[in-house]
């Protein structure tokens, strides 16, 4: 299974974590706290997706996916918003085209 195959392609972030997880609700946060629109999955909500996540190699979370396929997995405060900015570039930039 590829990461394209496991996170397929989208417009917006999406984040794969758990409720319970406390990176998870500070990548929630930052998120929300800088006003970035992103999509919330409970990785634990759904146990066929859980295995997935394990065989792929993603163990840690949250898993963050953003557009143009950058996945980061329990990022910093810093690293979500060098992603966050670099995808918000990459629209302008094709919206420009």
């Amino acid at each position: 299974m590829t990461d394209h195959d496991l996170f397929p392609a989208n417009d917006g972030i999406t984040v794969y974590g758990a409720d319970w997880c406390g990176d998870c609700r500070r990548t929630k946060r930052w998120l929300e706290a800088s006003g970035t629109p992103y999509t919330w999955i409970d990785r634990d909500a759904d146990p066929v997706l859980r295995a997935r996540l394990a065989e792929a190699g993603y163990l840690a979370i949250p898993v963050v996916v953003v557009p143009g396929g950058t996945i980061l997995v329990e990022p910093t405060d810093a690293q979500l918003a060098d992603a966050v900015g670099a995808a918000a570039a990459d629209a302008v930039g094709a919206a420009a085209v």
